[in-house]
């Protein structure tokens, strides 16, 4: 087990160490005629960056200060999605480096002027094949590559600019390098500005006519943090507050830290406001931070925790399990224990952070999970990844008689950045047969 470990390492490492080289190859080395400052910089930001993340992600594990995780944090994580998206970038630009090259070959020889035929000599046969004319770039001291030559520091030149290899590189170069940061700002922005209200309407068979109606902010994955702070955390509840929901369900990953540094960042959640009261369960990420304490203080800010627990609301049950991630401290998911012993005649919304506990939902005769975690892949092309690890992405599904609705979430993890996935605070609506 521990060779294959050391092999997949390998592998990783591997895989970085190349997709990084290609990048400051494309960008660095391809785009300047030779040795120099530029590609000096460029190996310094490429290596800079990743030492930053590293950095970031030792100094959250390590409980180092607060101060210094938010400094190496911001653009540690930010590089991170950046460097994905230079690299898809100038995976593209490879499709359009020959097209344009030819391009400008196809210009360079219709705008050549045509041979003087009047200038040869009367005594030479017309009929005589005519010597061949060699062009500027096939002759001369120097050659570059597409002139068949080797020397990548001596790249052909016409004498009024850079060659035709070099001309391609910078504009892929450059193209690439906006596309990527026109992404990851964008992908920023759509964070920072807040999560959308998205409303859906479900139906229950089981719910009476009375409950028609019935709204549940469904909020997931905020995950404050050394990024997401208190401002953060305070646009999330107004959005919340603002929608006048009935219940408020905040289905895991909260937190990325302590209790201690984050606190102040969760006081907000205190101002969360509904009718029937707002209501609590851990995700992965509450084990990765010290779940009990967080628990506890979720408490003190007013809202219920359902740690394996049931509660019966007016016209439906309402039920938590913990996190699959809280089995290694003796904390995991226990259906029996929150809805074991329940009356199946009325209609049951169960709270669970990862779409992959539907199947027991299934088992205990939940009608409606509620869930979160996937992010909805967050970085596109991740969806494909998350797609493959989860039963349902985002939004809602059926399994048998129960129904599963995910959230994309209204945070992000590592970088505050999504592309692809936009963060969201769901409103579920339920609504009667009956009615």
């Amino acid at each position: 087990m521990a060779i294959v470990f050391v092999l997949v390492a390998l592998l990783v490492v591997a895989v970085l160490v190349t997709g990084n080289w290609y990048v400051w190859r494309r960008l660095f080395r391809d785009t300047t005629a030779g040795p120099g400052p530029v590609r000096r910089i460029g190996a310094a930001v490429v290596v800079g960056g990743w030492l930053l993340f590293i950095g970031g992600m030792v100094a959250s594990r390590t409980e180092a200060p607060f101060t210094l995780q938010r400094v190496l944090a911001w653009p540690g994580y930010l590089w991170l999605a950046l460097t994905l998206y230079l690299l898809l970038a100038l995976l593209a630009g490879e499709l359009v480096r020959p097209v344009l090259r030819r391009v400008l070959e196809r210009r360079a020889r219709a705008s050549a002027p045509e041979p003087a035929r009047d200038l040869i000599p009367a005594g030479r046969a017309a009929s005589a094949d005519p010597e061949p004319v060699q062009s500027p770039e096939a002759t001369g001291p120097t050659k570059g590559p597409e002139a068949g030559g080797t020397t990548e520091e001596s790249p052909a030149t016409d004498g009024s600019g850079p060659s035709r290899r070099l001309f391609v590189s910078r504009v892929v170069g450059g193209a690439a390098a906006a596309a990527a940061v026109g992404t990851v700002g964008y992908g920023t922005y759509g964070v920072l500005r807040g999560p959308k209200v998205k409303r859906v309407t479900v139906p229950l068979t089981k719910l009476p006519r009375a409950a028609h109606g019935y709204r549940i902010a469904v909020v997931s994955d905020i995950h404050l943090g050394p990024v997401l702070g208190r401002g953060f955390a305070q646009k999330v509840v107004d959005t919340i507050n603002s929608t006048q929901p009935d219940l408020i369900a905040v289905v895991g990953d909260l937190v990325d830290g302590s209790v201690q540094d984050l606190g102040p960042a969760a006081a907000p959640l205190a101002q969360l406001s509904a009718r029937h009261g707002s209501f609590f369960v851990t995700g992965n990420h509450e084990y990765f931070s010290g779940a009990e304490q967080w628990v506890e203080e979720v408490r003190r800010l007013g809202l219920n925790p359902l740690e394996n627990a049931r509660t019966e609301l007016p016209h439906f049950d309402l039920a938590g399990v913990n996190d699959v991630a809280g089995e290694d401290e003796g904390q995991g998911p226990d259906f029996a224990r929150a809805l074991g012993d329940r009356d199946r005649a009325r209609a049951c919304v169960l709270l669970a952070h990862q779409p992959v506990q539907i199947h027991e939902a299934v088992d205990h005769g939940v009608d409606l999970q509620l869930s979160g975690h996937t992010h909805g892949g967050q970085l596109w092309p991740g969806n494909l990844i998350a797609r493959g690890a989860n039963p349902t992405l985002a939004g809602l599904d059926r399994y048998g008689d129960t129904q599963l609705y995910v959230s994309r979430g209204a945070g992000a993890w590592g970088p505050p950045t999504r592309v692809g996935a936009p963060s969201d605070i769901t409103v579920i609506e339920l609504a009667s047969r009956q009615a």
